[in-house]
């Protein structure tokens, strides 16, 4: 199964912002200081997670029983 690089640095930009956005309103507000958090871990996890390649299917396979 293929996935864009697009697409899974959405899914991580998503994954980021909820999980920062989980904890930033356990106390029951939202601060700007926490919104700017925020948007820096969704901004973060799209600008890493689209830089960083997928692996090829033919490369960089780990032999089963042979170790790394």
């Amino acid at each position: 199964m293929k996935i864009s690089s697009a697409a899974k640095a959405v899914v991580a930009g998503l994954a980021a912002g909820a999980t920062a956005a989980a904890t930033a309103v356990q106390d029951g507000a939202f601060t700007t200081g926490e919104a700017v958090t925020t948007v820096l871990a969704v901004l973060g996890a799209l600008g890493i997670t689209y830089a960083v390649p997928n692996r090829t299917a033919g490369t960089d396979r780990v032999t089963p029983g042979q170790g790394i």
